[in-house]
């Protein structure tokens, strides 16, 4: 039963990826997630089955569009495999609970946010106002702990990026203190705290070795939202081992 949820998971991120990046793509930019029907960004040729397939059309097509010959861009076949990927984590470590069903709602926003984020450099009201009634009821029924962590968590996030924000004079979005104020609901007190972290680190790692390769220059923003998302995804599934890791090299 395990091996049959967790292929059937796999294939079903790969399908809800593909649409995750519709979803990141043209929200942001207020256009419809149907219509028009998918088609080439460059020569706009309208895609037909065989080039929808998860991953499969990516590399039958070596990253080309049939009609045009341009380069597709890898985020697209990037987003379908790691949601399938990431969904199989979750299950695997949560297994028939309802924690699996907060975190795969956890990782569909984070694949959503991601696209928008590294595209656009925007985390859309929209996204987050869909996902968050559902993170709201689901914790209110199954909180981790008391459901004054869960409050203190999105207090606590929300006011400390707000902070930032105010002090750096806009050196970070307003998207992001939404974002982490529904992380911190979501991952409540004290496992807000190693994902926020995380975020800092990753966030501080990747973004010198993007300018010690010269990838984006120096003063040049990089989106906060992806390094956010990767700390409360690896805080909710180990938020325990990372306190208690964290807590062995400060005593």
């Amino acid at each position: 039963m395990t091996l049959f949820l967790t292929i059937y998971l796999f294939f079903l991120g790969l399908v809800v990826g593909s649409f995750y990046n519709v979803v990141g793509l043209r929200v942001p930019i207020r256009l419809s997630v149907v219509s028009p029907p998918s088609q080439c960004p460059k020569c706009g040729m309208r895609l037909k089955p065989r080039d929808l397939m998860p991953v499969v059309s990516y590399i039958l097509s070596r990253g080309q569009c049939r009609q045009c010959g341009k380069r597709i861009s890898p985020l697209y076949p990037m987003g379908e495999l790691v949601t399938g990927l990431l969904f199989v984590w979750i299950y695997l470590t949560f297994g028939n609970s309802w924690d699996t069903v907060i975190g795969l709602l956890l990782v569909s926003m984070s694949v959503i946010l991601t696209v928008s984020d590294l595209k656009y450099m925007l985390l859309p009201n929209r996204i987050l106002l869909v996902f968050a009634p559902f993170f709201l009821v689901l914790r209110c029924l199954f909180p981790a702990g008391s459901i004054w962590l869960h409050i203190g968590g999105a207090l606590a996030g929300g006011g400390v990026l707000l902070l930032v924000v105010i002090i750096t004079k806009g050196g970070m979005g307003l998207g992001d203190v939404k974002l982490i104020f529904l992380l911190g609901w979501i991952l409540g007190l004290p496992n807000l705290i190693p994902a926020f972290i995380l975020a800092c680190f990753f966030g501080s790692l990747i973004g010198g070795l993007l300018m010690l390769f010269k990838i984006v220059k120096r003063k040049q923003p990089i989106p906060f939202g992806p390094f956010l998302l990767l700390g409360a995804l690896l805080s909710f599934a180990y938020g325990d081992t990372l306190i208690d890791f964290y807590r062995s090299i400060l005593m």
